[in-house]
């Protein structure tokens, strides 16, 4: 008997330590907002600020961020990454280099686990793509990867099928979030509304992992809300 005892404190004392490792708390925190220049325009000559922020895990930086992050869950949020790309030329010297910043794709993080992985968002440009969060729904305009069509999107985290991806024209150039506005959402029913920014607003009725193209709303009414 005294054996069996002595083999079971041994066991739960070699798995203290796991467990402990497990259960540890980490810490997500965002340091202070700095703004830097991208360039814009079909020649990237035209400066626009935006403000960029670290992420930090337990301490140690994991990514660069802009814009507001989304709370999914309470446990888990979606934000932006922000990074820097060696702008110089082959012929420029090799000891100076020439960073430019650039905004990339959505993060998923994980407060509990202190996990940052990439969300996957089916045409997403984030020199185009405006995203409208709600729930864990993203909305916004994609592009093909030929650069020439844009489309309307729904998609839901953790699913690669978007919940809609409806072509809407052909994409007509220009500056960032010039295709259309960012996409507004109502409840009850979930809708989200598309502004092509040429008078025309298409509205879609959320069902779950699938869409319906919503009747016109009356003149003169809202034909959605932003949650926020």
């Amino acid at each position: 008997m005294r054996t069996f005892l002595f083999a079971i404190a041994a066991g739960m004392v070699l798995c203290a330590p796991a467990l402990s490792a497990d259960s540890k708390r980490h810490v997500v925190i965002f340091g202070k907002p700095v703004v830097v220049k991208i360039f814009v325009g079909n020649d990237e000559n035209k400066p626009l600020d935006i403000k960029v922020r670290p992420l930090y895990v337990d301490g140690k930086l994991k990514e660069f961020t802009t814009g507001e992050a989304h709370d999914i869950t309470d446990q888990q949020f979606a934000v932006q990454r922000a990074f820097r790309v060696n702008d110089a030329l082959p012929g420029d010297s090799h000891s100076t280099a020439k960073w430019r910043w650039q905004r990339g794709g959505w993060l998923l993080v994980d407060r509990p686990a202190g996990h940052v992985t990439p969300l996957h968002l089916p045409d997403f440009d984030a020199y185009y793509s405006n995203v409208a969060w709600y729930r864990d729904y993203a909305a916004y305009c994609g592009i093909s990867d030929n650069g020439e069509k844009l489309y309307a999107v729904v998609t839901q985290v953790g699913t690669h099928k978007p919940v809609l991806l409806n072509l809407l024209r052909p994409v007509s150039g220009g500056e960032p979030e010039s295709e259309c506005g960012l996409p507004l959402w109502q409840r009850e029913p979930v809708r989200v509304t598309f502004d092509l920014k040429d008078g025309q607003k298409l509205t879609y009725t959320v069902h779950g992992r699938a869409t319906d193209l919503s009747p016109p709303e009356p003149s003169g009414t809202e034909t959605a809300d932003d949650p926020n």
